[in-house]
C-alpha cells in the first residue's frame, strides 16, 4: 500500500494531465452551471482543470515541481493588464455593462493560459514529451472518427454557435450543416485540425507512414466543417512544411487529396465560391438604403449588402428604367421590397390590400437605382460593417487599456482587433509579445540541431495555421482550442528547456 501511495505522489499529477489530454476535446461543451444574470456557463472542463491546478499549486509547495520563470514574469504581467483594463471598464470608464460577464471574460485568460506552466513543469524528459504526445494523437483519432459519424451516421452534436444553443441542446445535424465533431461549432474543430495537421505530416516523415491515415481523417473532417479561414490556413500552412523539407512525393498526394475532398464538399466549394459575388444591386434613390435581392436558404450563404466604395457604386448607377436588368434578381429585389413593406405596415397597425400592396412596391421599385458591383457573403460583410469596426472604435476611443473584456459582445471574429478594442495598445502588446516570444523559441529550435525538429517545426507551423485562423476568428478565446494550443505550448517549452539541461550538462562532464 505504501508503494502505491508512493508511486501515486510521484504520478498524480501525470495522470490528470493524461486526462485533460481527453476530457478537453472530448467532453461535450454541456453546461453544468449558468452563472446567474449572465449567458455564461460553467462547465465540467472548468471543474477539472481547477482539480488539476489545485494539484500542482500543492506539488509545487512541495518543491515535486518548478515554474518556468521566464516565461511567468510575461503571463503575470499580461494578466494584470488583463485586470486594469476589467478594472477602468467597468469601474471608470462604465463600457462593462454585467460586472460578472466582465470579471469572467478576464478569469478566462489566466485558466487558458496556466496550463501551460503545468505542462512545462512535467516534461522532465524527451519521454514524458512522447508520452503525452501519443495520448494526443488518440485524442486526434476520436475526435476525427466522431466527426465522421456525426456526418454520415447521425451521431449527435453539442454546438456553441449561439446563446441558445450554449444551453446544451443535443443537436442532430442535417445533411447540410457543417459538423463540429466533440467541439462547440465548425470554426474551433477546424482550428483544432490545423493545428496537428502538419504535426500528423511531421510524425508521417520522421516515425511512420501509417500517421498519414489520420492526417487523411482529419482532412476530410476539415473539408467537412467547410470552414473557409482554416481552410486557408491549412493551405499556407501544411504545403509550405513539405515544400520546406522537400517531401515532394508526399507533397503531391497531399495535393492530390486536398483537391478530390474539396471537390466532394459542395458546402465548402460553394462558402468559397460565394465569399465574393458580382451582383447587381438596387438603391433607392430616396433614402440611399440599399437592397440586395438574396433568398435566405439552410444551406445556402445568403449574400450581405456591403459595399467596399458605396459612394462611388451610387455615383455609377442609373434608374431601373434605363438598366439592363437580370429578371431573377428583379423578381428577387421585388418579394425583398414587399416583405419591407408589410412589416412596415405591422409596425404602424395597418392591413395593406392587394392593391395597395401592389402599387407601394411599383413606386418603391420605380424609385430604384442600380449598379453591378463585387460584394462578400453575410459572414464576410458582418465582420466589415459591424464587429471589425465596433473593435477598432472602441480601441481608437480607450487605446491605452481598451473597454474592457466582454465589451465588445461575444465575437469580434477577429482576434486581433478584439485584443485591441478590449485591452488596448498595452494588453495587446504584452499578448503578441508572449506570441512572438513562442513562436520565436520553436523557430530557432527548429533552425538549430535540435533532436525531434522535425516535430518542432510540425508544431510551430501548426502555430502558424492558428495566427492565420485568428484574422477572421476569435480563436484564442475558444475554450477547447486554447486549453490545447497552451498545453502544447507548454510541453513543447519543457521539452526544449531539457534538452537546454541535458547539452549544458555534457559540456560541464
Amino acid at each position: 500500500m505504501k508503494k502505491l501511495f508512493t508511486w501515486l505522489d510521484s504520478n498524480i499529477l501525470k495522470i490528470l494531465l493524461v486526462g485533460y489530454i481527453f476530457f478537453i476535446p472530448l467532453y461535450p461543451k454541456i453546461p453544468f452551471k449558468m452563472v446567474d444574470y449572465t449567458y455564461i456557463a460553467i462547465r465540467l472542463e472548468d471543474l477539472y482543470v481547477a482539480l488539476v491546478y489545485f494539484v500542482f499549486v500543492i506539488q509545487l509547495l512541495r518543491r515535486k515541481v518548478t515554474l518556468n520563470r521566464t516565461y511567468l514574469i510575461l503571463f503575470i504581467i499580461f494578466w494584470i493588464s488583463v485586470f486594469v483594463s476589467f478594472y477602468l471598464g467597468y469601474f471608470v470608464q462604465h463600457t462593462i455593462v454585467v460586472k460578472n460577464v466582465g470579471l469572467l471574460n478576464a478569469l478566462r485568460r489566466v485558466e487558458y493560459m496556466s496550463i501551460f506552466f503545468v505542462f512545462a513543469a512535467s516534461i522532465k524528459s524527451r519521454k514524458d514529451f512522447v508520452f503525452y504526445l501519443r495520448f494526443i494523437l488518440s485524442t486526434i483519432l476520436i475526435v476525427t472518427i466522431y466527426g465522421l459519424g456525426q456526418k454520415y451516421l447521425g451521431w449527435p452534436a453539442v454546438q456553441t454557435m449561439n446563446p441558445e444553443y450554449a444551453k446544451g441542446y443535443i443537436l442532430v445535424l442535417d445533411s447540410w450543416a457543417r459538423i463540429s465533431s466533440t467541439f462547440g461549432g465548425h470554426y474551433d474543430l477546424s482550428a483544432f485540425l490545423i493545428f496537428f495537421m502538419p504535426l500528423l505530416l511531421a510524425l508521417t516523415v520522421k516515425a511512420n507512414k501509417w500517421f498519414y491515415l489520420l492526417f487523411i481523417l482529419a482532412l476530410s473532417n476539415l473539408v467537412l466543417g467547410a470552414s473557409r479561414v482554416s481552410y486557408g490556413a491549412y493551405v499556407l500552412s501544411v504545403f509550405p512544411f513539405l515544400l520546406f523539407y522537400r517531401k515532394w512525393k508526399l507533397l503531391v498526394i497531399t495535393i492530390l487529396l486536398t483537391l478530390g475532398f474539396t471537390s466532394l464538399s459542395g458546402n465548402l466549394t460553394q462558402r468559397i465560391n460565394r465569399s465574393f459575388q458580382t451582383r447587381q444591386i438596387f438603391i433607392d434613390q430616396t433614402t440611399g438604403q440599399t437592397t440586395v435581392p438574396r433568398k435566405l436558404q439552410a444551406d445556402d450563404l445568403p449574400i450581405g449588402d456591403y459595399i467596399v466604395d458605396k459612394q462611388g457604386a451610387n455615383d455609377r448607377a442609373v434608374s431601373v428604367s434605363t438598366a439592363t436588368l437580370n429578371d431573377k434578381d428583379v423578381k428577387q429585389a421585388k418579394l425583398n421590397l414587399l416583405e419591407d413593406i408589410r412589416q412596415r405596415a405591422k409596425k404602424a397597425g395597418k392591413v395593406l390590400t392587394a392593391e395597395e400592396e401592389i402599387q407601394q412596391l411599383n413606386e418603391a421599385f420605380n424609385n430604384m437605382k442600380v449598379v453591378t458591383a463585387v460584394i462578400p457573403d453575410i459572414s464576410v460583410a458582418t465582420r466589415l460593417q459591424v464587429e471589425w469596426p465596433r473593435a477598432l472604435a472602441a480601441f481608437l476611443k480607450y487605446p491605452f487599456f481598451g473597454k474592457g473584456p466582454s465589451s465588445i459582445t461575444e465575437a469580434t471574429d477577429n482576434d486581433y482587433l478584439r485584443w485591441l478594442g478590449e485591452f488596448g495598445i498595452v494588453g495587446t502588446g504584452i499578448f503578441i509579445f508572449i506570441l512572438a516570444k513562442l513562436f520565436l523559441s520553436l523557430f530557432f529550435a527548429v533552425r538549430k540541431n535540435t533532436p525531434d525538429k522535425l516535430i518542432i517545426a510540425g508544431i510551430l507551423c501548426g502555430y502558424f495555421g492558428l495566427l492565420i485562423n485568428a484574422v477572421m476568428i476569435d480563436i484564442f478565446e475558444a475554450s477547447k482550442v486554447a486549453f490545447m494550443f497552451w498545453m502544447v505550448m507548454g510541453m513543447t517549452v519543457g521539452y526544449l528547456t531539457n534538452q537546454k539541461l541535458a547539452i549544458r550538462d555534457k559540456k560541464i562532464v
